[in-house]
Order: structure tokens, then C-alpha cells, then sequence
């Protein structure tokens, strides 16, 4: 494997910049203050095409147009509506000169990116994923296409005009089961996933949801497709079968059976190198796992698969035998740092728990010592909790790693506070990886739902900096025992007679006025030198709107699902949802430098790009937001996508 990779813009540029550095670039081009030797591109055209950017997830433009001295100007350039329905995080991408977005019926909407003007419209009947879309062109530019998964079946969208390919796969589609059973068959119906897939090359490869949300679910295996034909081309097994490395990690019975491993969020492709970096979930059920004695190789691991083949390069897990459904939920951001003196191509995966699992990627090691440390142990009947999990020495983790009486949200109101005071006294509550218990429960901190999540982590390639998101929801795991012969006889590997289903009644914890049981900041924002791997600074982001009106601010979002976009122009574009707002930050210090107020939730991943010599930013805008139903918030106005962009002529 190389040991040197071009930054992420270079793949998005292609030939362009290496035509610049040839030319000069002309009068087009300016010189950027945001990196040592970094030339800006033209801004004839910069697209952003494909989910976070491109495929290597880097959630970073080259673009500088718009910057620290001039951001404060910028204004809305088009709308469009997306009409009823869900409401948009799905993060339009720019290709082929148009812009595809989803209506709130669930239909793709190709836009002029200039205008916002429709060109065509999809007519998909069923599901298609709500984050993203792949888009994919022939070498000679006269073939594209966007790659949907629909209501279970993989597809194929002309992106000229919205149509279905009706010789792709089998009658226009292929179903995503023939990874799991040869016949297409699989216990679980159509499987469907939020995460849009990745292109290398010819293949599309994609990853399978879990199926259910219990001890039935299907393995989640990863599958790799002819863009052209639909034909599959390779399988990885995340369960690994009889004899496959990691087969050890398992039990022995019923090993086809155990679900879950699913690669719900988002995953990385090195173009340069061919290397897949897959980040894995939970095995299931995911707070008990006395079925599923073992380290369960490949859950919550980073796996580096070879996009040609799918055979596995290297992995890392990042915790054993999970009980906390801490599962992987961003894609991994690859850059080079200079360490110890030598050049080192590192994937970057950021946790729930708060880490920051810096690996070199030629063979997964750490780059900074990760050690084996010894946690608490499980109590509850039958559980084989791992005696130690993998906790890195640096960089120093983002956010809180516990929660005490003396940390109980003052905002909640007293009768509130006095009942989680009530509940600290009696749940276990041993730090961040206390085990799920019987009876009074136990604290997970940050929770499962914590930590940063799906297009919550930018990097910045050049200045080799990243920017984490997250947020903390504290939960209250309670395990009750499911004593429905159903239940059992779905379980794998029941065998033993003290282990029996255990599930967990979903407690998020939120209090009576809607708000987490925490004091603030309930939300954050870290910025990291990668070189060093030290905080650059860690700051509140966002507010909440009914805390504003009372005078109350600088306490962070709650639970916000904006993903961070870098800029060559030394920006951090973000949204937060429970004050409705799109912030443009200083990258150096993350001091607010302009902000826009919408009229419903922003949530998801910003597009930047460039048309005709401007530049353009544009969010997806609707709805209340996640975890903030109860707040009191106004009414959310109209879903639509909103574009900004400095005043024509400057």
C-alpha cells in the first residue's frame, strides 16, 4: 500500500489543478492563507459529488471564495420546497452539472445547482435511503448514473433524466438478500439502509442493515456490484463463517444466525490505494450477549477491506463483546500527518464513547498507543462481558465520559431534578463502560446516542485538522427478561440455561420539559491538530430556542444531527436544529463569524461547490429535529433546501 496519498480535494479537482499548476491558473486563481502551498482551484466548476463530499468522506471543500473576510455577506441565492412528507437530511450532491436532492414523497429531484430550477423528477414508488445518494459516470462521460437502494432492491437511476434502467439486475433491480442466501432469500424482508453505498471504480459496494432491532436480525454482510450490470461481485462476512479469521470470536452454533454488525452510518473509500475503510456496528441484541460469549469479530471494528475484492487488508476493534450499542456511526477520515519524524497515512475514526481511534492505514495499527484497560463486569445472568476494552492514550476523548448528582440539568424542573437524583442514588454507575443491570438500572454515558454520530466529524486534509460534533444523552439501561417462548426460540445459541432474552426498555432519560437530565453543554464542537493530535479548542454549539428567549445561552444544541463542512476559506459551515440556525465558524478558534436564523430544523451534511465562477452552500431545512419534539419549539415552517452565496459581482 502507498504510503503517501494526494488530499482529498486533489481526487475532486483531477485534472484541473495539475492544468493550473501548468498554467498558473490565470487570473482565475488565488493563492490561499488557509495552508502552506495550497493553491485554490478555479471556480468554474467544483462539485460536490457525492455523499460528504466525495468518496473519501472528508466533509471538506477546496473552494475559498467565501472566507473569514467576506462570510458575513453571505445571502440566500434560491429555495427549493420539498413539499409534505419527510423532512430533508439527505445531502445533495452536485455531478454532471445538476444538483439531486429528495422530495418529501420520497423522490430524487435533479435541480440546476445555479438556480434551483427542477429539471426532472423520479417517479420511485417505496422507500429509498434519507441521507444520500451515489452517483457514478462512465470513463468517456456519456454514461451516469445514481445508484438507489428501493424498498430492498438495489437500482440503477439514468441521471439525465430520472429514469430507471430497466436492464439492470433482474427486472430493473437486484434484491440485496442474494448477499445473505444465493436464492434471495433471507428471514427478514426487504432490507433496506439509510447509508447510501460507495463507488470505486465499476463497483458499487454497499452494506446490509441488521433487519430487526432483536435477536432476529440478519447479519449484516457487505456486498460489492457491477454498476452497469447489477452483477455481485464479492461478499465479506461480518459474522465470519467456519474457518474465516475471526471465526474464533464466536460461538459455534447457530454462527449463521446472529445478526446485527451492520454498517448503518457511512464508510471511506481510498481511491489512490483500492482500500475500503468500513466502519461496523453492534452485535445483536445489543445490551446482552450471553448467547455470544467471545470478542465478536468484525462488530464495532474498522475494517479495511479491498475494494476489488473484499478481502480483508487489516481491522481494528474498537470495543469487545459490546453491550452499550456503541457502535461505529461516522466515516472515517483519511489524511497524512507527519509522526515521529516520518510521513504516515492515517484513518481517523471517531466513537460514541468520545475517542478519536487514529490508525496507521496500511495495516491498522495505532499511531498513538491504544491500551488494554480493565472495566467494569457484568452482573447480569449468563453475560460474558470482555474483562478490558480498547481505550486510546491520545488524542484526549471529546465530551463527558460520566454523569453525577452533581451534574443534573438546572433547567429541568425540580421535581424532575429530585427523580434523577432519585435514580443516580440507586443505578450503577461505574463510568463509561458501565454494563446494562437488572433492577435500578444502569448510567450510560455519553449513551448510544451520544458522542458524535452520522455526518458528525470534517477533516481538513491540508491543514490536517478535524472537526467532531457531538452531543450528550445520557440513558438509563434497564434490562428486563423476555420470557416468551417466541423470544427464546428466536435467540441463537440459547443452550445455556442461565442465558435467556434480555431486552431494554427504551429510557432516553428526557425530562418533562423535553430536555436531557445533563447540565449543559449539551453539545460540542472539537477541533483537533492531527500532526500533534491536541485540542485546537472544544466550544458550545448552537442553543436552544425556549432557553434563548429566557436569556439563557452559550449551553449547546440538544442532540443535533448538522454534520460540519471544512473550507480552504478557514470555515466551519454547521447547522444545529433546536435554534433552527446555519453557522459559519472561524476554523482556528471556532468563534461564530455569521449566522442565519430558518424557520424549522437544519439536519445533515451542507453541499459546497462551485458554478460559473461563484460559490455556493446548500442545506437541507425541515422539521423539529431529533429529540426535540418535546421542547416546546414553534411549529416548523415549510421543508425545502436553502442555497447561499456572496452577492453576484463580488
Amino acid at each position: 500500500m502507498a504510503t503517501e496519498t494526494k488530499p482529498a480535494w486533489g481526487r475532486k479537482l483531477g485534472l484541473l489543478v495539475g492544468a493550473s499548476l501548468a498554467l498558473a491558473l490565470g487570473a482565475c486563481s488565488t493563492v490561499s492563507s488557509e495552508g502552506a502551498g495550497h493553491v485554490a482551484p478555479s471556480l468554474a466548476n467544483v462539485e460536490w459529488d457525492a455523499y460528504l463530499g466525495g468518496q473519501d468522506s472528508a466533509q471538506y471543500s477546496p473552494l475559498d471564495q467565501v472566507n473569514r473576510s467576506n462570510v458575513s455577506q453571505l445571502q440566500v441565492a434560491w429555495e427549493f420546497p420539498t413539499g409534505e412528507g419527510q423532512p430533508p437530511r439527505f445531502n445533495p450532491i452536485v455531478a454532471g452539472g445538476r444538483m439531486i436532492v429528495l422530495a418529501g414523497d420520497g423522490n430524487l429531484v435533479a435541480l440546476d445547482p445555479a438556480t434551483g430550477t427542477e429539471l426532472w423528477r423520479s417517479n420511485i414508488e417505496g422507500r429509498i435511503g434519507a441521507r444520500g445518494i451515489t452517483y457514478w459516470a462512465s470513463a468517456d462521460g456519456t454514461e451516469e448514473r445514481l445508484m438507489v437502494e428501493n424498498d430492498g432492491r438495489l437500482r440503477a437511476i439514468n441521471a439525465k433524466t430520472g429514469e430507471f434502467f430497466a436492464d439492470f439486475g433482474t427486472d430493473g433491480g437486484v434484491d440485496l438478500r442474494g448477499i445473505l442466501r444465493p436464492d434471495g432469500t433471507a428471514p427478514n424482508g426487504p432490507l433496506m439502509n439509510d447509508n447510501p453505498g460507495r463507488i470505486y471504480k465499476d463497483t458499487f459496494i454497499v452494506p446490509l442493515p441488521a433487519g430487526h432491532y432483536d435477536y432476529a436480525s440478519s447479519p449484516a454482510d457487505i456486498g460489492a456490484y457491477d454498476v452497469r450490470t447489477g452483477a455481485l461481485k464479492w461478499v465479506f462476512h461480518v459474522v465470519p463463517r467456519e474457518g474465516e479469521f475471526g471465526s474464533d470470536t464466536w460461538p459455534a452454533a447457530d454462527r449463521e444466525k446472529f445478526g446485527g454488525i451492520h454498517n448503518w452510518s457511512e464508510f471511506t473509500i481510498d481511491e489512490e490505494t483500492g482500500i475500503a475503510y468500513i466502519p461496523t456496528g453492534t452485535a445483536r441484541y445489543d445490551f446482552y450477549g450471553g448467547n455470544r460469549p467471545g470478542d465478536n469479530l468484525f462488530a464495532n471494528s474498522v475494517l479495511a477491506l479491498n475494494a476489488e475484492t473484499g478481502e480483508r487488508v487489516c481491522h481494528f476493534q474498537t470495543v469487545h463483546h459490546d453491550l452499550w450499542d456503541y457502535d461505529l456511526p461516522t466515516a472515517p477520515k483519511l489524511m497524512t500527518i507527519r509522526h515521529d519524524g516520518k510521513d504516515v497515512p492515517v484513518v481517523i475514526q471517531p466513537s460514541k464513547q468520545g475517542f478519536l481511534f487514529v490508525l496507521d492505514r496500511r495495516d491498522c495499527t495505532p499511531v498513538w498507543p491504544i491500551e488494554e484497560v480493565a472495566v467494569p463486569q457484568s452482573d447480569v445472568p449468563g453475560e460474558h462481558s470482555s474483562p478490558t476494552q480498547p481505550v486510546p492514550t491520545w488524542p484526549e476523548r471529546f465530551g463527558r465520559d460520566h454523569f453525577d448528582a452533581t451534574m443534573i440539568n438546572p433547567y429541568i424542573p425540580e421535581a424532575d431534578q429530585a427523580k434523577v437524583r432519585e435514580q443516580l442514588a440507586t443505578a450503577r454507575n461505574d463510568g463509561l463502560f458501565t454494563p446494562p443491570s437488572l433492577g435500578t438500572g444502569s448510567v450510560s454515558m455519553p449513551g448510544h446516542n451520544g458522542g458524535t454520530n452520522w455526518g458528525g466529524v470534517a477533516s481538513d486534509p491540508v491543514r490536517k485538522r478535524v472537526y467532531v460534533v457531538s452531543r450528550e444523552l445520557p440513558l438509563l439501561l434497564n434490562l428486563l427478561p423476555d420470557k416468551r417462548e417466541s423470544a427464546l426460540a428466536a435467540m441463537p445459541n440459547h443452550g445455556d440455561p442461565d442465558v435467556m432474552p434480555y431486552r431494554w426498555p427504551t429510557n432516553f432519560w428526557l425530562q418533562s420539559n423535553g430536555m436531557v437530565p445533563i447540565e449543559p453543554p449539551f453539545s460540542l464542537l472539537t477541533a483537533y491538530d492531527m500532526t500533534t493530535g491536541e485540542k485546537l479548542y472544544e466550544v458550545p454549539n448552537g442553543e436552544i430556542l425556549t432557553l434563548e428567549e429566557k436569556g439563557i445561552t452559550g449551553v449547546g444544541a440538544q442532540a443535533p444531527r448538522g454534520g460540519p463542512v471544512a473550507t480552504a476559506g478557514g470555515l466551519i459551515f454547521v447547522g444545529t436544529a433546536t435554534d433552527r440556525a446555519f453557522r459559519a465558524r472561524d476554523a482556528d478558534t471556532g468563534e461564530v463569524l455569521w449566522e442565519y436564523r430558518f424557520d424549522a430544523a437544519t439536519e445533515g451534511v451542507p453541499a459546497i461547490y462551485s458554478l460559473n465562477g461563484r460559490q455556493y452552500i446548500t442545506v437541507p431545512v425541515g422539521g423539529v429535529g431529533h429529540f426535540a419534539g418535546g421542547l416546546g419549539l414553534p411549529e416548523p415552517g415549510p421543508s425545502k433546501y436553502v442555497t447561499f452565496a456572496l452577492p453576484e459581482g463580488q
